[in-house]
């Protein structure tokens, strides 16, 4: 469908940790609001904050993370319909499908939306071949189609994405039959700087958007070496720096094509919570700087 663009930014924030909420300061929410960097989008912005239906719950955990990712996705549904670029900000990867759901809502199923993954890690594991057991290691292989129909359904994804139009930058730690299956799919894995494992990520970009409408910028904060976000529950070490990351960030924005963006899995409690918030701060700034948005 044709979709106008507003000069207005859609803040969608997530105060959830899988499908529970987050306590305390747990969430970074409260902490962006503060540090003043929606602002910096130089631009009116609203924010939404999408809540999971509780009189829905019920014991299987996929199916929750595909109730909580419908609500996220008729909020971006919403702002995609009025012409608002969205950002997304708190929450963790398993979030990702409720993005993806939005886009197809507004957009259309046969819209030819990209995902650009940054990550230490795929999430492109399956029941079959997670070590873990984690469901957050399993975001973009439901996604993709690969797993838990119910959860990438619920979350309003009418068509799986197909595989290549995924381009995942880092993933440096991958469980051995996860990277497997990623080898076997279409998706592209590119460096996050040079010097670093993988496609050089201009061109990777380049050609990505080449073959898509729209894209998606997801960020797990986890992409960073493990010293910028020390109380991160998946930290890595041997990652790119913050400046690695953010021209990056840069690269992808300069497609023109991003039309929602996601910084996750930042935490504001526990001991080195205040590098990590400023990490978050200055990915989500520099997204917000590098973006080409509508001029306000």
């Amino acid at each position: 469908m044709s979709i106008q663009p507003s000069s207005v930014l859609q803040i969608v924030g997530v105060r959830y940790r899988g499908s529970r909420p987050a306590q305390g300061k747990e969430s970074p929410l409260d902490a962006y609001a503060s540090s003043g960097v929606y602002e910096t989008a130089g631009r009116p912005f609203d924010l939404v904050e999408p809540r999971f239906p509780e009189e829905q719950r019920c014991a299987e955990e996929p199916e929750n993370l595909g109730l909580l990712g419908g609500a996220i996705a008729d909020a971006v549904a919403t702002a995609r319909r009025q012409g608002r670029a969205v950002l997304l900000t708190g929450g963790d990867c398993t979030h990702l499908t409720g993005m993806l759901g939005g886009l197809q809502q507004a957009h259309g199923p046969a819209a030819r939306i990209g995902l650009v993954w940054f990550d230490a890690h795929g999430d492109f594991n399956t029941p079959k071949t997670t070590i873990s057991g984690m469901l957050g290691g399993m975001p973009v292989a439901v996604s993709a189609g690969l797993a838990y129909p119910g959860w990438r359904e619920r979350s309003r994804m009418v068509a799986p994405i197909p595989t290549d139009r995924i381009l995942m930058v880092d993933v440096r730690n991958l469980d051995p039959a996860e990277e497997r299956l990623i080898r076997a799919t279409d998706i592209e894995i590119a460096a996050p700087a040079p010097g670093f494992p993988g496609r050089d990520l201009q061109q990777a970009v380049t050609d990505l958007a080449s073959r898509c409408d729209l894209l998606y910028l997801h960020v797990d904060a986890d992409i960073l070496d493990e010293r910028f976000v020390p109380n991160h529950m998946t930290k890595e070490p041997h990652g790119p720096d913050l400046q690695q990351v953010l021209a990056a960030i840069t690269t992808v924005m300069e497609t023109g094509k991003v039309v929602a963006y996601g910084v996750v899995s930042i935490c504001g409690e526990g001991e080195g919570s205040e590098k990590s918030l400023a990490a978050g701060v200055e990915l989500i700034r520099a997204g917000l700087q590098a973006w080409r948005l509508p001029e306000a």
